[in-house]
């Protein structure tokens, strides 16, 4: 049994995490008492040590060019150290007696998610940073029905900022993981900074050709969320393929190209095979790259829309599986109306929308959408790191 699948036993079942959470939480503690803090030590990791990726690394590749963090020890976790190339920074394996050492040491924690594996602690002065992931379609920490088993917050939440993109979030997160609503700067997502400076003709063409993609084709991004109560006997999330791909080959291969990006939960049970027309991009490391390359979003309950309306590109919605979803995990709202797919209903309508498409038209759409959701883009890495500072009082330099 790999990390993940121990990961998942444990996640998903009501007493083992019970046990562990309190258990753990108690010895992180003790330990605590006897560990001095590291004045210049920040501490990163994304999607609980999957990745090297997202806003931790946007925060953390503006640090490293900050003159004002010469000198400051950078640390960067994984769950498999090995897979990574990070630049200054030194790698650390998640979940070892290390890991817990070097978190209550650290003065910052950067993350996207959580850093203490379920457990409650925090070291004596850390300050701890949470751009989270994205804006909630789906429900989420205590929102979620009791009958479902994901991963809920436990206990109050020690955040000191979390990162918002608007007032939306802050009125969602602020509930959900019992946040003081104080705590967040809606500063946006540093991740998505560069979906607005290099949102431009001449980066799609560059992208295009790194993606293997015809100048002529137009790219469609197709980025499913998966389905939690969808396991396999290892408490893995699995999923077949919502699309008949022969059929999109048949009705769009002349024209598109197709780019699958599959949730990292799910895309070990995904068999997709490149050729012509699709590409499965789900192992591509940069999301931001696959948004800029395209020129339209297809997804159904994931966060992706509100980065992507960020571009001002067309989006729509194929939530062939709406009741059950939204009854399964629930939903905030019904992205089909924001998006005006109410008609999409099955494959065939979906396949009707991207041939006929209005592009004008969906893109005042997409505006809207980002009106009324994402009201602040563009500089959030800059703001991050320059709160980084203040909390940790280094001085300027000239």
């Amino acid at each position: 049994m790999n990390a993940i699948s121990i990961i998942n036993k444990v996640k998903y079942s009501k007493w083992l995490y019970k046990i562990y959470c309190y258990v753990g939480s108690f010895l992180v503690k003790v330990v605590r008492l006897f560990v001095k803090p590291q004045e210049n030590l920040i501490v990163f990791a994304s999607f609980g040590g999957r990745k090297y990726d997202d806003s931790p690394r946007a925060v953390f590749e503006r640090v490293i060019k900050d003159k004002r963090f010469d000198g400051y020890e950078l640390v960067w976790a994984f769950i498999y150290p090995d897979s990574h190339d990070v630049p200054r920074a030194v790698k650390i394996k998640i979940d070892t007696p290390k890991y817990y050492l070097t978190l209550l040491r650290a003065r910052v924690w950067v993350t996207n998610s959580s850093m203490t594996r379920g457990l409650h602690f925090k070291g004596k002065k850390t300050f701890v940073l949470n751009t989270w992931h994205g804006s909630a379609i789906k429900k989420m920490g205590s929102d979620i029905q009791s009958s479902n088993t994901s991963f809920k917050i436990k206990g109050k939440n020690q955040t000191d900022v979390m990162l918002a993109q608007g007032d939306y979030d802050v009125e969602v997160f602020s509930h959900v993981f019992n946040i003081d609503p104080g705590t967040f700067r809606v500063f946006g997502l540093p991740r998505n900074d560069e979906l607005v400076w290099k949102n431009n003709a001449a980066v799609q063409l560059e992208l295009k050709k790194k993606l293997g993609v015809a100048e002529h084709k137009k790219v469609i991004l197709y980025a499913p969320t998966f389905r939690e109560y969808c396991k396999d006997s290892s408490n893995n999330c699995v999923m077949e393929s919502p699309v008949n791909l022969d059929l999109w080959r048949r009705e769009l291969g002349e024209d598109y190209v197709l780019l699958f990006r599959a949730h990292y939960e799910v895309v070990a049970s995904l068999n997709i095979t490149d050729d012509d027309f699709v590409k499965d991009v789900s192992a591509y490391p940069q999301l931001n790259d696959l948004i800029l390359a395209s020129d339209m979003l297809v997804s159904d309950y994931s966060s992706i829309f509100f980065d992507y309306s960020i571009t001002g590109k067309p989006m729509l919605c194929y939530a062939y599986d709406y009741e059950r979803y939204s009854q399964e995990r629930g939903l905030y709202f019904d992205i089909r109306e924001k998006l005006g797919c109410e008609n999409i209903k099955d494959e065939g309508q979906l396949l009707d929308a991207i041939r006929n498409m209005d592009v004008e038209n969906r893109e005042m759409i997409t505006k809207s959408f980002r009106s009324q959701y994402v009201q602040a883009f563009g500089n959030a890495s800059e703001k991050a790191v320059d709160m980084i500072s203040d909390a940790l009082r280094v001085p300027s330099v000239l």
